[in-house]
């Protein structure tokens, strides 16, 4: 049965009046059951049903090859471990004073992958409590002893996090200085492209590219006036921190100011789309990810030579790149599986799976509730960070969506990867 004519083109002073409610026929009623039972189950597939999740990734640096010409050592280090990620840029003017620009930078890593391990496994008997990505980056640089100056950049899971009772991952982010991170996600299922839906911001002293924000240790002869309180405070007030639910399949892509002053945020996009094209099944391979990170950094030193026409391509920072030291971690969020737990936590105790009787009330635990905010709605990003450092790319928008790039660059194998950090 169809509305009537009358019902379906009624006159325009009658616009305004009670707006009727239409009868559907059998046949249109089974239609839209199948289509909303297709999107449920699109939606149950999406979540995946309180299952832990970690990273699996790659990591690959080089210093442009007109500084390494020149001597210079490459001060990125760099920690892809299933928990824990990070990137740290030593700055390389600490060298002018006798100190090793790469020191600092490794020890903070080295430390803050023992914490994370230490705070972050899944249902284990942890160590210690996580309590957010601010106290674990105070507590490691509390932990070093090294010299030096850098500009850190940390994405850590938290799976302790709970809505409504039930585990939902999230990936707390800490940046402090011009490190950047990307995330991308396939919000039109898989068959759809990966789109950017978290985009960190650099933290430059009065925008200039010389001069980000840094977590520092020096004595006298750079900075009479210096104590550790300041980079605590640095720490505590000056980063940026984002939480954000994370879901399999999602795609970080992080890295120090030699990636993200070269490519713009579409142009990464557009590489990632390129190396993982729809429909994929399954986790991505190592290799792949691997190469994906390798052609990163060989488009960023791309960008520092002439094209054909001997006009030097566009970047963020300007017309002909930067050539900088380059480091980038490109990983894939998987499911946390028995063999992890074997190998990261092999006299863990398992937690009781049971349900605990918080768990009948609204109310999320974890990485968001250890900075004291709360999440509007149970399918809703959460994204924490000062007003001075909000979430936005450089066009001032919250996400960008990525399109198509190609840039000439050097040819670097794949077996010349610097896994920093990763054990054995």
């Amino acid at each position: 049965i169809s509305p009537p004519a009358a019902m379906m083109h009624a006159s325009p002073d009658r616009a305004l009046g009670p707006s009727p409610t239409f009868f559907v026929d059998a046949d249109r009623q089974k239609k839209n059951l199948a289509e909303f039972h297709r999107k449920e189950q699109q939606l149950a597939e999406a979540y995946h049903k309180n299952r832990p999740l970690c990273f699996n990734a790659r990591a690959f640096q080089r210093s442009h090859p007109a500084k390494a010409a020149n001597g210079h050592k490459d001060a990125d280090v760099t920690l892809p471990a299933p928990l824990i990620l990070g990137v740290a840029d030593g700055v390389s003017q600490i060298e002018d004073f006798g100190i090793d620009a790469a020191e600092l930078p490794r020890e903070l890593l080295k430390v803050c992958e023992q914490i994370g391990m230490r705070q972050l496994i899944p249902d284990a008997e942890n160590e210690e409590p996580y309590r957010g990505p601010i106290p674990l980056l105070r507590q490691a640089y509390e932990s070093t002893r090294a010299m030096g100056s850098l500009t850190v950049v940390l994405a850590i899971m938290d799976n302790s996090t709970r809505i409504h009772g039930k585990r939902h991952p999230m990936i707390a982010i800490v940046t402090v200085g011009d490190c950047e991170l990307l995330i991308l996600r396939r919000l039109q299922g898989r068959a759809g492209r990966l789109e950017s839906i978290c985009h960190t911001e650099m933290q430059r002293i009065d925008g200039h590219a010389q001069t980000p924000l840094q977590l520092a240790r020096v004595d006298g002869r750079i900075d009479e006036n210096f104590h550790d309180g300041i980079t605590i405070e640095v720490i505590e007030k000056g980063s940026a921190v984002h939480c954000v639910s994370a879901y399999e399949g999602d795609i970080l892509v992080m890295g120090s100011d030699g990636v993200f002053d070269n490519l713009f945020l579409d142009e990464i996009s557009a590489m990632v789309n390129a190396f993982l094209p729809p429909g994929g099944q399954g986790p991505t391979s190592e290799l792949q990810l691997q190469r994906l990170a390798e052609e990163i950094v060989r488009a960023c030193h791309g960008k520092t030579q002439p094209g054909p026409n001997g006009q030097y391509p566009e970047a963020p920072i300007g017309r002909g790149g930067k050539k900088d030291d380059t480091s980038v971690i490109v990983a894939e969020v998987v499911q946390w599986t028995e063999a992890h737990g074997k190998r990261w936590a092999p006299a863990a105790r398992r937690k009781s799976t049971g349900a605990s009787w918080r768990g009948m009330f609204t109310r999320i635990d974890g990485c968001c509730a250890a900075f004291g905010y709360e999440s509007e709605a149970e399918d809703e990003d959460i994204t924490v960070s000062p007003a001075a450092y909000g979430a936005r790319d450089r066009s001032g928008r919250r996400d960008s969506l990525g399109e198509e790039v190609s840039a000439p660059g050097y040819d670097y194998p794949h077996a010349d990867v610097q896994p920093a950090l990763v054990p054995t």
